[in-house]
Order: structure tokens, then sequence, then C-alpha cells
């Protein structure tokens, strides 16, 4: 979803990637005319916060990191979080927004719901935004655009699907929180998210939701993205269970001043532009 205003911004070449979730913050910023990652922070928030203490501490990176005191020709937001749901475009009415979301997230009456179509694979990604973090980047900036983290994830996990015969299990692993998207043949066949606290926890819902789909540990391919690599025991324990384990990738041509992580960590952030 895109917010415009009739605020004139000085145009230059460089775009800004924000990524807001309780649990964190993360900024990229794009060059561009050079095709260049100039700058890629990560603040992880020793608990959880809520939307005010979010607000606060998205303010204190802005006044204190010079980069992104900076002019950009486009922002980019995106919302981490679990208020969303999946609906597909023929069953879609958007004057019944609460009504999807509300069987499977515990929502407000309050609450600003909006939605990303999804055209990949022709559905509709309703959830809740963050209204006071786009306000203030609203304030800040003038125009810029918004989007749910799980849009742009599936968008481009189809897009590296789409010539595939096989079943791809990718699982996008966070602090405290992952991602299942579920391929097969190039199309989604499930999406979900879940909050762990241990390695127990996280192969209990990996293992569960693809018993629902009767796929084989032994046959399927599980796909890494995010911050894992093979030292973390999410990996050690999966690896006890299923056969077939790999790592995922970016598929990007950026130069990078600072290099990410791993070629399949940042997949959102990047991703946005």
């Amino acid at each position: 979803m895109v917010i415009t205003s009739n605020i004139s911004n000085n145009i230059i070449y460089q775009e800004l990637s924000i990524q807001v979730s309780l649990s964190g913050l993360s900024f990229c910023i794009l060059q561009k005319d050079t095709n260049t990652i100039s700058f890629l922070k990560h603040v992880c928030f020793q608990k959880k916060q809520n939307p005010i203490e979010l607000l606060d501490s998205l303010k204190h990176v802005f006044n204190t990191e010079e980069p992104l005191k900076s002019s950009f020709n486009a922002i980019y937001v995106t919302h981490v979080n679990e208020l969303s749901t999946l609906v597909p475009k023929p069953f879609f009415n958007e004057d019944h927004l609460a009504d999807y979301l509300k069987f499977n997230s515990k929502i407000l009456k309050s609450d600003f719901i909006t939605f990303d179509e999804i055209v990949t694979n022709d559905t509709v990604n309703i959830y809740v935004p963050y209204v006071n973090i786009n306000n203030f980047i609203y304030d800040l900036f003038g125009s810029f655009t918004f989007k749910h983290f799980s849009t742009i994830l599936i968008e481009n996990i189809l897009v590296i699907e789409k010539n595939s015969e096989e079943t791809k299990v990718y699982a996008n692993i966070d602090t405290d929180h992952f991602e299942i998207i579920i391929v097969k043949k190039g199309k989604l066949l499930i999406y979900n998210t879940f909050e762990y606290n241990t390695k127990e926890d996280f192969l209990y819902y990996l293992l569960f939701t693809t018993e629902q789909l009767q796929l084989n540990p032994e046959t399927f391919q599980l796909v890494f993205l995010g911050d894992i690599d093979k030292n973390n025991e999410l990996y050690t324990i999966a690896y006890q269970y299923v056969r077939n384990i790999s790592f995922g990738n970016r598929y990007d041509s950026y130069n990078y001043h600072e290099k990410p992580k791993t070629n399949y960590s940042d997949f959102t952030l990047i991703k946005s532009f």
C-alpha cells in the first residue's frame, strides 16, 4: 500500500528500507546509481516492546544515525507481526477486512486494517500495520510504501520456485518467531508464523505443519532463510529429523559496503526494494 503526500523532497538516487517489529528494527539504504547497499543496521531489543516503545526506539535511531538523516527518493516500510491472513482474491471483499482477520488473529475494534495484493498467486494479504510508525514516517519523509513482511516473503519465494517441480518447505528464522512457507510445483500450499522459545518448540511446529500436509521428512526439502547457520541449534535439531536441508538465497545483484551475514539473511528487508 502507498501513502502519498504533497510534500516535495529533494530527489536523490537512494532509497531506504525499514523493517519494524516489536522485537527489533532494521534499516537498509540502497544507492540506486551504483546499485550499492551502503548502509545496513539492526537494532535488537532485549525484550519485546509495545507499539509506543517501538516508536520511541525508531525516533532514537533516526536521531542518532547520520545516514538516516539524508533525503530519499523512495521509502519502504515493512511491518513484521502475526496479525495477517491470506484470502483468495475471488473471495475478497474490502468491506469485510475485520471479518477475515478475526478468525486467526486477536484484533481490537480500534485497529486499522489494510491489505496487500499478492499478484503471483492471486491472493490478498489482510493485516494490521503499526499505524503510529506509518504516521511518523509520513511526517518525516512524506510519501512512502508499506507492506506486511509476509507479502514480500511469499511473493519472492513464489518467484524463486515458479519453475520448480519439487516440494519445498521454507523456514524463515528470527530470534523469537519463524515463518513456514510450503510450495509445491511453484504453488503456495501454506503460510503460517509461530513464536518459539526453545528448539523443541521450533521442531514441533515444523513437523506438525508438514505432517498435516502428509509430507515425508525423508523426501521434502527444508530451506532455511533468515538468522540461522549450521551452528544454530535449530539447524542441529532439524537435521536429526529432516533428510534434505539447505539454505536459501536472495539472488540479488547488489554491491555491498558491508555484506549481510549470509546470502539468505535480511531477505525481506533487502527484497523490499
